[in-house]
């Protein structure tokens, strides 16, 4: 019996959802126009840019780090909440909703810290059809100087009252954003749960300034000649909101129906953050970067990697990964690997070897044509005799048979060797090689049975000094 096709479908918090990509609350949900045309592209739902009583935004709002080539790697923006009346906006929820019932529209909401006026914008909101309503307690600049988005975030009791006020309103779901600028994100998460939410959204976006002009001196977005900080997202963020996802999955006081956010631009992306817990996710940066026609690379990837894994929902393998995050203190102290350098595969740039020398154990070494091993050949060292061949420029092939055998492209004399016996393991080799398992991390035996650093300190075998500055630091 042939099993049937996976399907993308899922609930969150009772809201049924087409598939589990929405957009964030974000300049790509400002208006109804633009969230019908995503919703055209695919999107299976939309926050709606934070509603709340009109501002008036700075002229420029956007910077961003760019890595290697690679544009917008980070994202910073100083832009507030909508800019728009409060009616507009839910006028235009109403239509969204009548055009396209299937599609969630969540109404995101930041208003003063009184009950009435919380209640009244409640009300508003969901009168106007909105599936479900997003309290923005994250916002990290402007809004925050007014006692309002992260403001509240970061004050558990604010956090709590505050859901417990919406609750005594709402008739749809009530999800509460949290702030990444705390020093542990379970405190607010545990205080919208207690005050009722139903259900939580993770992470907004990182306190931050991009840059400096070296000209100028003026920081960015340049504003005048001034600046603020803001709020920091796009990939570089993706494993800052991984670990706070975890974080409050993995915390049962703290635990809800968790919307993920931070970095995700891919289906790779996507179902990381359903390994750990979420049940849907909500792009903004790669949106704004590369238009909403990027959910559909995102729902066809991952159908095909969940009919390759065989699960046929979401909710198959939401979570899954989440027992295999432990504390340091639970991890096997006795597994061991060491790096391999594949010869066929090396291209004798020996990068690996500068990094292990330079950045890591010294275990890498350039001796595979010296009679001996020779592990106390220094870096100083290999850089003296490579003087006598400075008058010519190497060219793997020509030179392939004039220093003997390698992997005709690269002469065995530029192909690093790892001492096993003291490799740690530690991943640097492989992480920086240029070519694709060229250097793999591979399993030794050593015999020993599993222990970790708990168990060690419980039999009493590390001293107690030791242990009691584990256990200070855990």
């Amino acid at each position: 019996m042939s099993r049937s096709k996976p399907t993308l479908e899922a609930t969150f918090c009772g809201i049924p959802c087409l598939n589990p990509f929405w957009l964030a609350s974000a300049p790509p949900t400002n208006c109804g126009e633009q969230i019908m045309r995503a919703f055209d592209a695919g999107w299976g739902g939309a926050v709606w840019k934070t509603i709340g009583e009109p501002i008036t935004n700075v002229s420029s709002r956007y910077s961003s780090i760019d890595w290697e080539g690679r544009r917008m790697m980070g994202f910073n923006n100083i832009e507030l909440i909508s800019d728009r009346p409060i009616e507009v906006n839910l006028q235009e929820i109403a239509e969204v909703k009548r055009r396209y019932p299937k599609q969630v529209v969540i109404a995101s909401l930041m208003v003063e810290s009184k009950r009435d006026t919380w209640h009244d914008i409640v009300q508003r909101a969901e009168d106007a059809g909105a599936d479900g309503l997003e309290l923005n307690f994250g916002c990290p600049h402007g809004m925050s100087e007014r006692g309002m988005g992260s403001a509240v975030g970061q004050v558990p009791e604010y956090c709590e009252q505050i859901t417990s006020w919406v609750k005594e309103k709402a008739r749809t779901p009530v999800i509460i954003k949290l702030t990444p600028n705390i020093s542990d994100i379970r405190i607010p998460a545990r205080a919208a749960k207690r005050g009722g939410a139903d259900a939580l959204s993770a992470i907004n976006t990182i306190n931050s300034i991009t840059g400096i002009d070296l000209n100028t001196f003026q920081p960015s977005p340049n504003v005048d000649g001034k600046s603020s900080h803001g709020g920091y997202c796009g990939p570089a963020v993706k494993p800052i909101a991984l670990n706070m996802v975890q974080q409050i999955q993995a915390d049962p006081s703290s635990t809800l129906p968790l919307s993920g956010i931070g970095g995700i631009g891919s289906w790779r992306d996507a179902a990381e953050f359903i390994l750990l817990g979420c049940s849907t996710v909500q792009v903004c940066t790669a949106a704004m970067h590369y238009g909403y026609r990027i959910v559909e690379d995102m729902q066809d990837g991952l159908l095909a990697w969940m009919e390759e894994k065989g699960f046929g929902t979401i909710e198959e393998f939401r979570g899954l990964s989440l027992p295999n995050v432990l504390e340091w203190k639970q991890l096997n102290l006795n597994y061991q690997i060491v790096a391999r350098i594949h010869e066929d595969l090396c291209i004798g740039c020996q990068l690996c070897y500068t990094a292990c020398w330079d950045g890591a154990h010294q275990c890498i070494h350039l001796d595979r044509t010296s009679p001996v091993p020779d592990t106390t050949r220094t870096p100083a060292m290999v850089a003296a005799d490579a003087a006598k061949f400075i008058s010519t420029t190497p060219i793997a092939k020509l030179d392939a048979v004039s220093m003997g055998p390698g992997n005709e492209v690269t002469p065995l004399e530029r192909i690093p060797r790892v001492d096993e016996h003291h490799c740690v393991g530690c991943n640097l080799c492989a992480l920086v090689c240029p070519v694709e398992n060229c250097i793999t991390m591979e399993r030794v035996d050593n015999g020993l049975p599993f222990e970790s650093w708990e168990e060690r300190t419980a039999k009493g075998l590390v001293p107690s000094g030791a242990s009691e500055v584990m256990s200070t630091n855990t």
